[in-house]
C-alpha cells in the first residue's frame, strides 16, 4: 500500500490535479486485474484453409495468452485469456486483437462478427454446470 492509503484511490475535485504520489502505482493497477474469458467470432470472404491455419497459428505464437482456434474457410473463432482491470478493458482490448495481428500473423481481411466476455469464476461455472464447451488445448488450432 502507498503512503497515501487507500485514500489515493478516491475521486479527484474538478480542477484538482493528483501528483504521482498519489497516483496507484503499476503493482496497485496489476492487483486490480482480473482474468476474462474472451471469445472473438470472425468472418468473411472464403479463404484457402492452408493459409488461414498458417495466420491462425502464428497469431498463436504472437498473443502469449492464446488458448484455441477453429476456422472453416469463411469464418473463425478465437478463445482466450485476457487480463484486465474490468469487462470494458478486456472488450476493448479483444476488439483490437485481429486487426492488430492482421498483417504480422498475414491473416484475411474478415471483419468482427461476435464477441463475448466473461469473467473467471463466471467461465468456470458454466463448465462445471455442463454448459459451454469444456476448456481448450492451449495453442490449439483446429478446424470446425
Amino acid at each position: 500500500m502507498s503512503a497515501a492509503g487507500p485514500a489515493s484511490h478516491a475521486p479527484v475535485p474538478r480542477g484538482v490535479t493528483r501528483l504521482p504520489q498519489d497516483r496507484p502505482s503499476q503493482e496497485d493497477t496489476v492487483d486490480r486485474a482480473r482474468l476474462w474469458h474472451v471469445v472473438l467470432s470472425v468472418a468473411g470472404e472464403p479463404t484457402p484453409l492452408a493459409e488461414l491455419k498458417r495466420g491462425l497459428e502464428q497469431l498463436a505464437h504472437d498473443h502469449t495468452p492464446f488458448l484455441t482456434a477453429r476456422y472453416a474457410t469463411d469464418h473463425g473463432e478465437i478463445r482466450y485469456w485476457e487480463q484486465a482491470e474490468d469487462l470494458h478493458d478486456a472488450a476493448a482490448m479483444a476488439l483490437r486483437l485481429w486487426g492488430e495481428h492482421k498483417a504480422s500473423a498475414k491473416l484475411p481481411p474478415w471483419e468482427i462478427v461476435g464477441l463475448e466476455v466473461v469473467d473467471r469464476t463466471t467461465y468456470h461455472k458454466r463448465i462445471a454446470e455442463g454448459y459451454g464447451e469444456s476448456p481448450a488445448f492451449v495453442g490449439g488450432v483446429h478446424p470446425f
